[in-house]
């Protein structure tokens, strides 16, 4: 099992803000959406390169080079040219901190 990993104060993260990690050797791009945080692979499943830095459309992101759409609540894959979805990751605010971490081999 992996280790909870800080990612920022609640206070310090603001509605709208994302920041990107890395969690166990993959990078993670975490979100606040309207004040509930959301985690996400930061890798485009069309050509592997980051998503971090795209344009954020409400509750999706949108990569910036070749435009495939996610969702960040759930990873999903909204339009192509990527297929496969985005792998998402447990996250939790414990004592004001909120922490992300890979729960995916668990």
């Amino acid at each position: 099992m992996s280790d909870w990993i800080d990612v920022a104060p609640q206070h310090d993260f603001a509605i709208g803000e994302y920041r990107s990690l890395d969690v166990d050797g993959t990078q993670v791009a975490v979100f606040n959406l309207a004040g509930e945080y959301y985690a996400i692979e930061d890798q485009c499943t069309h050509d592997g390169g980051t998503l971090t830095g795209g344009a954020l459309d409400g509750e999706q992101i949108v990569c910036p080079r070749h435009g495939a759409r996610f969702s960040i609540k759930t990873g999903a894959v909204l339009t192509p040219p990527a297929y496969e979805p985005l792998a998402t990751f447990a996250l939790r605010i414990e004592n004001g901190m909120v922490q992300v971490r890979d729960a995916r081999w668990d």
